[in-house]
């Protein structure tokens, strides 16, 4: 057995022998993108629904509803982002030392948000005190809102890019990350959950929760096209290199087209009444959102705003080529058991939610 671990590492350097150090951080650049993808589709819309409870949920069983429309799969959904912080760490460890060190204080808020929608879904239903599900309720509702403007903020901020100084260490403010441009990709985020969300619940529930949740999608959707547009015209003007790019390779072209397709096609589907067709539109564009997003930092994974030179690339920031071809291994065995779980919780759980004895 432990010859068999130290052959490990042997047997990855071989068996991706033929592929370079730049080919490995390439790879993992790719297998980065489709862990955000994932856990922004999957996490989306329990955000979502975190970010609608108060307003959608008019009694304490609707409340229940909603929470346990995401309780057997929020936390599953969570391994997304989990997985992703772990290869980012692994394979691009220098990127990982500057975000996390540099912006220590939004990630600690972005920590708290998540504890307070975990903490939130586990404690509300332990006391029947209308109060103290009350501040559970608002815990739910501040930590999804919170963790989804959080997110938007940093795309919009890696989309920018940030000071940085010749030893990749952030010499910036807390406050310089709150620009006018990041602050609204983070409307646009909480605005794009709670669309992607609202979709989920009516597929979810029955009755006049379900019914009301169908004028709650138009008010989401309405809201989100015209942030939609106007951060595709902002995006245009501000952030040159995303359309660069687009320029550089034509094909990419295909992702805005079918991005804009999928976004006119949510409202359709809502009025033919083909929810399950919006729900499939919303998670296309939010994936969308993703691969126009890394599309627009490459070939960086932390861009300098001040000096080009002072960026963190897949390459400067990649770690060594046995190191990567260890990992890429280990996400070859991984990734499937990933997606299997995923797959398996959501056949399990599938259909309208119930209220049980063991629910929250």
């Amino acid at each position: 057995m432990t010859d068999l671990l130290f052959d490990i590492p042997l047997f990855a350097e071989g068996l991706f022998s033929f592929i370079s150090r730049e080919g490995l951080a390439f790879i993992w650049f790719l297998l980065l993108a489709v862990l955000l993808t994932g856990y922004a589709i999957l996490d989306g819309f329990d955000l979502g629904v975190g970010i609608l409870h108060p307003f959608v949920a008019k009694t304490d069983k609707e409340r229940r509803l909603v929470m346990n429309s995401i309780g057997p799969i929020w936390d599953g959904n969570e391994v997304w982002l989990v997985t992703f912080g772990g290869a980012l760490f692994a394979a691009f460890p220098e990127a990982y030392a500057t975000v996390f060190s540099g912006f220590y204080l939004p990630l600690m808020m972005l920590l708290l948000a998540l504890i307070l929608r975990a903490v939130s879904l586990e404690f509300r239903g332990k006391v029947k005190s209308p109060a103290w599900r009350q501040v559970w309720d608002l815990a739910f509702f501040l930590g999804s809102l919170l963790a989804t403007f959080l997110f938007g903020v940093a795309v919009g901020n890696m989309m920018l890019g940030v000071p940085l100084d010749a030893h990749h260490e952030y010499i910036g403010t807390f406050w310089m990350l709150l620009n006018p441009y990041s602050l609204a990709v983070g409307l646009l985020g909480v605005f794009a959950f709670a669309l992607h969300g609202s979709i989920f619940l009516y597929l979810k529930t029955e009755g006049e929760l379900q019914q009301r949740m169908r004028r709650v999608m138009w008010r989401m959707f309405y809201v989100f096209a015209v942030l939609f547009v106007i951060m595709t015209v902002w995006t245009t003007l501000t952030v040159p290199r995303a359309v660069e790019t687009l320029h550089a390779y034509p094909l990419l072209w295909v992702v805005p087209i079918l991005n804009a397709l999928a976004v006119l096609n949510i409202p359709r589907a809502i009025s033919k009444g083909s929810e399950g067709h919006a729900f499939l539109s919303s998670s296309c564009v939010i994936a969308a959102f993703v691969v126009l997003f890394i599309t627009a930092i490459f070939p960086f994974l932390v861009p300098a705003s001040n000096d080009a030179s002072y960026s963190l690339t897949i390459l400067n920031a990649a770690s060594s080529e046995k190191t990567l071809g260890i990992m890429l291994l280990i996400a070859i065995i991984g990734m499937p058991c990933v997606m299997a779980y995923s797959a398996v919780i959501y056949w399990t759980f599938h259909g309208k939610v119930k209220l049980e004895e063991t629910s929250y």
